[in-house]
């Protein structure tokens, strides 16, 4: 894994928040993490971009929705660091959200 990459994907504060939500569960799908940061769907999908290329994240496509999830070949001290990010969060992230619709929407 990439340092530099590693700590330049923290420095932003949405994507961190991602993470914390991550790292609470075993996989989240896009519509969750924009409905519980109130944050448009474009935007958090950038962030999430970022956080795939720096290998942070997994993504998988169920339908139409992303899902994704903290890399599990993560080294132990990138982990590590993501829990110690996630306990100094002013605020824990919103864990109640709204299910996606496993349907695809019509064309």
């Amino acid at each position: 894994m990439d340092e530099e990459r590693f700590y330049d994907a923290l420095a932003d504060p949405v994507r961190r928040r991602l993470l914390a939500m991550l790292l609470d569960v075993d996989e989240r799908c896009v519509c969750e993490m924009h409905a519980a940061l109130s944050t448009s769907q474009p935007k958090v999908s950038r962030h999430l971009a970022v956080l795939r290329e720096a290998g942070l994240v997994l993504a998988r496509r169920e339908g139409v929705w992303m899902h994704y999830r903290i890399h599990p070949e993560l080294p132990t001290w990138a982990y590590r660091t993501l829990l110690h990010m996630k306990d100094g969060l002013a605020s824990p992230p919103a864990s109640e959200s709204p299910t996606c619709t496993r349907s695809n929407p019509a064309r």
